[in-house]
């Protein structure tokens, strides 16, 4: 697979970011799309080797458009020049959390895992909750050797402890959060070599597993909004 090739087209679509230059450059948006494609069924079976619960999807349902929604921002440029994936036993959706990859040129490109969005307030209820009843194990996955080497727990937080929580509780900062992820940055030299980052990629998310397990844990039985 040509991740070389990836990285050619996205740079030339954040150089070119407008409807005429996207569409008189189709074919080469097919190839790039098809290498990223390739790429991660590739990354899907190497994940499998420690996460079966992710082999069965197919590249394709996994991936994001790169047409952005301008309706509220202030950047109007019409694309986002980077490819992006969510890997998890249900695909792409948020919930359940899996591994997320975003290629992006210019040394913006990383691995991520977790919950990213914060906007399912039952979601964040239910991972403060079971933190508050597991904060032993959640200290365990953090702080782990290998993790800190890699992580630091991100996510949008409140100033305070919400109400209906204990604000001495020994796990108090987190409970602040409303979303709770991981992200590794991988440069493009990295990327250049698409063996070196496959290697890469699967040993960042092994290490990553124990914390996606834990917030799968504390969302079972989560519905994703109707909508």
């Amino acid at each position: 697979m040509n991740t070389q090739l990836i990285l050619k087209y996205l740079n030339d679509l954040s150089g070119n970011n407008n409807r005429e230059w996207y569409h008189a450059h189709k074919a080469e948006y097919k190839e790039a799309n098809e290498a990223f494609e390739a790429l991660l069924q590739d990354l899907i079976l190497r994940i499998g080797k420690f996460d079966s619960s992710v082999v069965q999807n197919a590249p394709k349902d996994l991936t994001f458009k790169l047409v952005r929604d301008t309706r509220f921002s202030h950047d109007k440029s019409p694309y986002n020049p980077a490819f992006r994936a969510h890997i998890s036993s249900m695909g792409k959706l948020p919930v359940p959390v899996g591994y997320y990859i975003m290629i992006n040129p210019g040394n913006q490109s990383f691995l991520g895992g977790g919950l990213f969005a914060d906007m399912f307030k039952d979601a964040t209820a239910m991972i403060r909750d079971y933190i508050v009843m597991n904060g032993a194990e959640w200290e365990e996955i953090i702080h782990g050797a290998e993790f800190e080497k890699y992580f630091t727990v991100q996510g949008t937080a409140l100033k305070n402890v919400p109400a209906g929580y204990d604000k001495e509780h020994p796990q108090a900062q987190y409970l602040k959060f409303k979303s709770w992820y991981l992200e590794y940055a991988i440069k493009d030299e990295v990327l250049n070599d698409a063996e070196a980052f496959l290697e890469k990629a699967a040993e960042v998310f092994r290490i990553m597993k124990p914390f996606n397990d834990y917030l799968n844990k504390a969302l079972a039985g989560f519905q994703m909004p109707a909508r």
